[in-house]
């Protein structure tokens, strides 16, 4: 019965985050803007990132897909911000773990993120809930290149 209850609070937070994310939108001085999309079903996504020296000050995303990714990309922008690009990179890692059904460290103080821990179970939902993950990856080592 609890774990009934935890998937539909989970399945709620999920769809909140959907239905009105959070940081949508552009960054109009972002420091990096990477697109990234899923081609097997469609997802899209822009990823807009300000850093000031190695700290995510700012992030927002447009794009579109389905509910799981645009969720995960509304929790992962929230999620970043305040952070390294270290700690950031490791917080994607330990997303990727998450969602693969592996062991793994608590990715954000506000437990949102922990509502895609389902998407185990639904293997081929895996990539719709990293894309926005891999975006910012994808952001951080292309600002690093530029910066060598």
């Amino acid at each position: 019965m609890k774990s009934r209850k935890l998937d539909q609070l989970y399945r709620q937070v999920i769809m909140d985050h959907y239905k009105n994310p959070r940081n949508k939108g552009e960054l109009p001085d972002s420091s990096v803007t990477i697109d990234l999309n899923n081609p097997t079903c469609g997802d899209q996504i822009h990823l807009h990132l300000k850093i000031d020296g190695d700290k995510i000050t700012a992030a927002s995303f447009t794009g579109d897909g389905c509910s799981i990714s645009m969720a995960s990309a509304s929790m992962m922008t929230q999620s970043v911000v305040g952070h390294t690009e270290k700690e950031a990179l490791e917080m994607s890692h330990q997303f990727s773990e998450m969602v693969q059904g592996h062991a793994h460290e608590v990715i954000d103080d506000e437990g949102d993120v922990e509502a895609l821990a389902g998407v185990a179970k639904f293997p081929a939902r895996i990539k719709c809930a990293t894309l926005a993950w891999k975006a910012m990856e994808k952001a951080i080592y292309e600002k690093e290149a530029s910066e060598k």
